[in-house]
């Protein structure tokens, strides 16, 4: 078990073991043995192994107001478990699901053109110190991108070149990382090699993040815009959190590899055809990615000091306010941070 030294309300469980209540503290039994975790303060919980629970300490966990993950040990994504919905809106649920039917494209575009934004200026560090071999593809996506979305009117059209952007980006990635840390393509389901092992598992933390962020705005979590609505996801949490991906999982992932504080000798398992980050590499990257969620910056349009998860919760509510009231909608760019 551990506590990011930055983001002290959530606490990782790596290991299998019993998660149970003793008093008004939270109790984790393993191999190791057992720590007491007070339960004030706490507001997520990773259960990044098998871990067992019951429904008496779903009870507990919900008065207490925590959200715990769920994961298995090859790092899926399972489910998630919030606390009883306290900010319901039958209002707001009608008005986001109306708003799905006939403003979708207009909302839809622009998540992509934050995800194109955000990736160029990800990409410009590295061009401001030399590589120019990227120069085509940041162009690209500064002028070419946005003319394309001008000449689309339908989702699939729309999801292709959002394809095309992030397809462009796995393959700039030769240009400044390592070569052991090649990637031929973007392999999901397993990850193949280092690189997607990473990817995966970081987009999934932050997908969940996004989950608990939305959890505080009216949203309701199944009705998405980029992302086809869904039963069995939380897809507009997969909306709010794509123009982040390359501001949060890419840049702590880029840094880890040139800084060589990932490795990959070091810090992965290889199983068949599956490779994944082994519990040191875990302890670093969830670290990492932890601190670059809670770094704190000067927003340009708020004008006050917030985190990268306080903006996820902004995009929420300036969503649910374009959804209610009309006013524009434009998701996070990396340009707002001053």
């Amino acid at each position: 078990m551990s506590k990011s030294k930055s983001a002290s309300s959530t606490r990782y469980i790596r290991t299998p073991g019993t998660l149970g209540r003793e008093d008004n503290s939270l109790t984790f039994r393993s191999e190791k043995g057992i720590v007491h975790l007070p339960i004030h303060g706490i507001k997520e919980l990773y259960l990044l192994n098998e871990v067992s629970l019951n429904s008496k300490l779903f009870s507990f966990l919900s008065a207490a107001g925590i959200t715990v993950h769920f994961f298995d040990y090859y790092g899926h994504f399972r489910g998630s478990f919030y606390p009883k919905e306290a900010r319901v809106s039958g209002k707001v649920k009608l008005l986001q699901a109306k708003a799905c039917l006939e403003r979708r494209m207009p909302i839809a575009k622009a998540f992509v053109i934050a995800i194109a934004l955000n990736i160029h200026e990800v990409l410009y560090h590295y061009y401001k110190h030399g590589n120019k071999e990227i120069k085509p593809y940041l162009d690209w996506l500064k002028q070419d991108v946005p003319r394309l979305l001008d000449k689309i009117h339908d989702i699939p059209r729309l999801l292709s070149v959002e394809g095309e952007v992030w397809r462009r980006f796995y393959d700039s990635f030769k240009t400044f990382l390592p070569v052991d840390f090649k990637m031929n393509k973007r392999v999901k389901r397993p990850p193949d090699n280092p690189l997607n092992a990473m990817i995966s598992f970081g987009n999934m933390i932050l997908y969940t993040k996004t989950i608990t962020q939305i959890y505080h705005t009216h949203l309701d979590q199944s009705i998405s815009f980029l992302h086809e609505p869904s039963d069995r996801r939380f897809s507009l949490s997969l909306d709010l959190s794509e123009p982040f991906k390359p501001l949060i999982v890419y840049r702590t992932i880029f840094e880890l590899v040139n800084n060589r504080r990932i490795q990959v000798g070091k810090h992965f398992e290889k199983q068949y055809n599956y490779c994944l980050l082994n519990e040191a590499g875990r302890d670093v990257f969830v670290k990492a990615l932890e601190e670059r969620m809670e770094q704190v910056f000067d927003h340009g349009t708020l004008k006050r000091k917030i985190s990268y998860l306080t903006a996820i919760k902004y995009d929420a509510y300036k969503l649910k306010k374009h959804i209610v009231e009309g006013t524009p909608f434009v998701p996070f760019l990396a340009k707002e941070r001053r």
